[in-house]
């Protein structure tokens, strides 16, 4: 489990495309490297991934085919920077939302607004069903960043950044027409899928029961 404060950034330094999945190496400062243990969990971009070599300061994980296929790991190239976050303990702070590393769909930046008072992004997302988890000031990580939506139209979303964001992240390097990966709140999904699978029954038993009425 992760909570999308982002702790550090990192560099691509080699990518190794392989027949069934990829494997990047990146490369750790001496605070992410503490404690680091080959297998542990480190969300990359809000990508759940599994150490799979360590060799001093660079870190290899694998990346299969439904992670390059949901995300945007298959644009990274070698120099880009990515968000990372190590895995929560029993005793760590939950300063943003408890996320899963599991990213569901990307988005693109359709607008980007700078002013002296605010600095906001505008996303659109790739597969528009997943509009109806997204609430205003509701939770949401992107590029496993903990966000909270300030704006919401039929087909896209906004957020507000903060200065610390912009200086910790890599959100602030991403231009209009990037691609971001999207988390979104697992209780919220599990509201609504609750919600629309009791309308549905409810809505069912009515026509059955008109109809037998008919009859």
């Amino acid at each position: 489990m992760f909570t999308g404060i982002v702790q550090g950034i990192a560099e691509i330094v080699h990518i190794r495309k392989k027949n069934l999945y990829n494997t990047a190496i990146l490369k750790f400062s001496k605070e992410l490297l503490l404690g680091l243990n080959l297998g542990s969990s480190v969300m990359i971009n809000g990508c759940c991934l599994t150490i799979t070599d360590i060799n001093d300061s660079l870190i290899s994980f694998d990346l299969i085919e439904e992670t390059l296929k949901i995300s945007n790991l298959n644009e990274l190239c070698i120099e880009d920077l990515v968000n990372i976050e190590r895995s929560i303990t029993l005793n760590s702070e939950v300063g943003g939302h408890l996320l899963s590393g599991h990213v569901v769909t990307t988005a693109k930046i359709k607008e980007i607004v700078i002013t002296n008072k605010k600095y906001e992004v505008w996303f659109e997302m790739k597969n528009l069903n997943l509009m109806k988890y997204i609430f205003y000031k509701g939770f949401i990580s992107i590029d496993g960043i903990s966000l909270t939506v300030s704006t919401i139209t039929k087909n896209k979303f906004s957020v507000f950044l903060i200065p610390e964001t912009i200086k910790r992240t890599t959100i602030s390097q991403k231009n209009i027409g990037d691609s971001v990966n999207i988390e979104i709140d697992f209780k919220t999904q599990a509201i609504v899928d609750t919600v629309e699978r009791i309308m549905y029954n409810y809505k069912t038993n009515i026509v059955g029961k008109n109809l037998n009425l008919s009859t």
